[in-house]
């Protein structure tokens, strides 16, 4: 790399720290940019989009100043002009000798695959302008590579699912920990209609409902009246460890796939008692789920939708 530099702002070690990591992620539009940029954030990077470099060291400065507690900052750049590999390169060489790492992750894929995704979308190519489709990759594919060539990996992405490219992605650039499912578990009455955010639904009015129970009627299921006449109830129990051991095996397969978040909604005709009893149950047991290595499997989250609607 380049021994000179000339883009504007300057970072020292002291300021950034010897863990603080920058990602680069470049390459064709179409090949999967902002696919790989959703991963990343997902997976705790920090993540800013066409930056333009001449202002990335100031930037990198000024998150880390902002917030130290971030360590991996992911930048997406476009082809914007002839001068980006040279830019990059100075670049790069600035960070590195003020000691953070960087890496390079390079997105590509066939001109007949990014034809038929631009055409699919009906969006203009960004290097297009009156040119064709055609013309404008060429050019952006003449303005990349030489970034192609220096790039730590190099992803072809014309014959990828979103799930693999989410897999590659999550190799080249590990978070702290493995990736664990968001869950939010939620009551609600079927009365008012099923949530259309809904993953799973459980319907739990195959329980007893304390409605019809004179001093129940007017407590909630948070409540330990409520709670205990539900759960205690001869297949309350039977039925959270089935909906616990399904939770199981969906989120195993849900991580597999991609998918980070899922919703489980557990509906009663009101949304008052037995939903809101069962739903505080199911998030305390999948809060007590720990994997191989006893980590927590999910970070969960109860919300009643319907808890105080007449």
């Amino acid at each position: 790399m380049s021994d000179h530099t000339d883009v504007e702002g300057t970072v020292t070690a002291a300021q950034i720290g010897t863990d603080f990591t920058v990602l680069f992620v470049t390459g064709m539009s179409g090949a999967g940019r902002s696919t790989a940029a959703n991963v990343l954030e997902d997976d705790g990077w920090y993540v800013a989009d066409n930056v333009p470099p001449s202002l990335i060291s100031t930037m990198v400065g000024m998150v880390r100043a902002d917030d130290p507690s971030i360590t991996r900052l992911a930048m997406v750049l476009r082809a914007s002009d002839d001068n980006l590999a040279h830019q990059l390169e100075q670049l790069r060489d600035s960070l590195e000798q003020s000691g953070i790492r960087t890496r390079l992750l390079y997105l590509d894929a066939s001109d007949q695959v990014l034809v038929r995704r631009f055409e699919q979308v009906r969006r203009r190519h960004p290097l297009q302008g009156k040119e064709t489709l055609v013309e404008g990759i060429a050019r952006e594919r003449a303005i990349l590579a030489p970034i192609k060539n220096v790039a730590d990996l190099v992803v072809e992405t014309s014959a990828l699912t979103a799930a693999k490219l989410r897999a590659i992605v999550e190799g080249v650039a590990p978070g702290d920990t493995e990736p664990r499912l968001s869950i939010v578990v939620q009551s609600f009455g079927f009365k008012y209609g099923l949530p259309i955010d809904s993953d799973l639904v459980a319907d739990v009015r195959f329980l007893p409902n304390p409605h019809w129970i004179d001093e129940l009627r007017d407590h909630n299921g948070r409540e330990a009246p409520v709670r205990d006449y539900v759960l205690g109830q001869p297949d309350a129990d039977g039925f959270l460890d089935l909906y616990t051991g399904l939770v199981s095996i969906v989120g195993r397969g849900y991580l597999r796939e991609g998918k980070r978040y899922m919703t489980i909604s557990v509906g009663c005709t009101g949304g008052k008692h037995r939903s809101v009893a069962i739903a505080e149950e199911l998030s305390a047991r999948l809060r007590r789920a720990v994997d191989d290595a006893g980590t927590a499997s999910y970070d969960v989250r109860v919300m009643h939708r319907d808890l105080g609607r007449e």
